[in-house]
């Protein structure tokens, strides 16, 4: 990210989506306001990325625009942040900073290892890296979208390697947290493998991106009951008596999601068969959201994973 208070970074598209780079605020633009916001008291920098005005014809294109101008300055640098912010700190005679992006990944020492990795409350992933390693240097912007991993310099710290079993790099190993008798991970080295390896081993639902999927939630113990929830016709309240029954044996995150199931049962009974399918459809609106924060996106998708086993039935 390029920090500067004296010029924009701007996307647009028919829409034109303003970034002002020293803060993380985000403004969409239509052709009515572009002029209020470009040509004005600093300069921007816009990156065209579809069809949109000032005789664009290839995507991604980035035009220099100075303050006080709408006439601009097509940009034809490289495309990494380094090129970007010297070509800014030359046109809009402005120092420009490149901000670090905040890392998933936290590097180990020996003073910490144990109490990081060893941590009965925790399942970690750990990274035995050298930064010499080219594999390791390939491995890393996937490691970094595994979120809350973890490396160690193994070059650095051989006694802590050795000790580990390590002896080439990248090696990686799996710590769970009820029994902290590492396991060699032996996966593939994509995201996807790494997601998948995870959810595995921690018991997760979770894609690519970071987002819970559809098993999100589910409670196969409860999916029968459920079914005889739905068909039960007269006898509902009877079948909510044996749910409630049933989700007093469960514990952990289990026992959370299966409240979920308490509510949705109890739901259908105040307010009909449709509720299911109702609120279901409220749901996703939410989620098509932009604004919507993670926790709420979560939140969301397990409630409607959860009303989806009631309106299969």
């Amino acid at each position: 990210m390029l920090s500067s208070k004296s010029f924009y970074v701007i996307r647009t598209l028919a829409l034109l989506f303003v970034s002002s780079v020293f803060a993380d605020d985000v403004v969409v633009l239509t052709e009515s306001n572009f002029d209020k916001e470009v040509g004005q008291d600093r300069g921007a920098l816009v990156e065209f990325y579809a069809p949109c005005k000032y005789g664009v014809s290839g995507y991604p294109t980035i035009q220099w625009f100075p303050k006080g101008f709408l006439e601009p300055k097509k940009y034809e640098g490289a495309r990494g942040a380094e090129a970007l912010a010297e070509f800014v700190k030359k046109e809009g005679r402005t120092n420009v900073k490149i901000a670090a992006v905040p890392s998933n990944v936290v590097v180990l020492t020996p003073h910490d290892f144990d109490e990081i990795v060893l941590n009965n409350e925790k399942d970690v992933l750990v990274e035995f890296y050298a930064p010499w390693c080219g594999h390791c240097k390939s491995l890393a912007p996937i490691y970094e979208k595994v979120a809350s991993a973890f490396k160690l310099d193994a070059d650095k710290h051989r006694d802590l390697a050795e000790k580990y079993g390590v002896s080439g790099y990248p090696t990686l190993k799996f710590f769970p947290k009820s029994n902290k008798a590492r396991e060699d991970y032996d996966g593939g080295r994509d995201l996807d493998d790494f997601v998948t390896f995870i959810n595995e081993k921690c018991g997760t639902s979770r894609d690519g991106k970071g987002q819970l999927t559809s098993k999100a939630g589910i409670v196969a113990a409860l999916n029968d009951l459920v079914k005889e929830f739905v068909n039960a016709g007269n006898d509902e309240k009877k079948i909510l008596a044996k749910i409630e029954e049933e989700v007093e044996k469960l514990k952990g995150a289990t026992a959370r999601y299966s409240k979920i199931y308490v509510k949705a049962a109890k739901n259908s009974l105040e307010k009909g068969a449709d509720y299911s399918k109702k609120e279901i459809q409220r749901l996703e609106r939410m989620l098509e959201k932009q604004s919507i924060s993670p926790s709420k996106a979560d939140e969301f998708t397990l409630k409607k994973n959860i009303l989806s086993t009631f309106a299969s039935y």
